[in-house]
């Protein structure tokens, strides 16, 4: 089992890093925007949110597998609701996919929305093998869209 790291991202010092990941990840781009990942998506790892949340309050977390980031994932606070948490993204490279990395980096997510009373996520309805691992992990819909 490869030495798990998760920690926030810094968009100065990890902005590399995080290029290569989505674009090992661009199955996932291709079925949200049909096309690769480029400068603006790596943007979006580091300052997106839903619309009444302040990016400024969102963590934007690393996974890292032997030094190596694996995964992204964004938690912002105050969407749909002030109290609640939103899982904007997360996104594993395919290595990193299948081994229980995204269920520890989802743990950990949680453990940061603390004392949120929910956590919200947004799934591509294209993404199937992604709302299988979200229905795994106890998530359902909400009929927040």
């Amino acid at each position: 089992m490869p030495e798990r790291l998760i920690r926030p991202l810094d968009p100065v010092r990890d902005r590399n890093d995080v290029a290569v990941l989505l674009l090992q990840a661009a199955d996932y781009y291709h079925l949200w925007l049909g096309h690769d990942p480029g400068p603006e998506q790596v943007d979006e790892v580091f300052s997106a949110c839903p619309p009444t949340c302040d990016p400024a309050r969102s963590q934007r977390l690393g996974l890292y597998l032997d030094g190596q980031l694996a995964g992204v994932a964004e938690l912002s606070f105050g969407f749909p609701l002030p109290e609640d948490a939103y899982l904007g993204l997360m996104i594993l490279a395919p290595s990193a996919r299948g081994q229980g990395h995204g269920s520890a980096f989802m743990a950990h997510a949680e453990t940061l929305a603390h004392p949120s009373p929910r956590i919200y996520l947004g799934v591509l309805q294209a993404n199937t093998r992604g709302h299988a691992f979200w229905v795994r992990l106890g998530f359902g819909p909400t009929g927040v869209s």
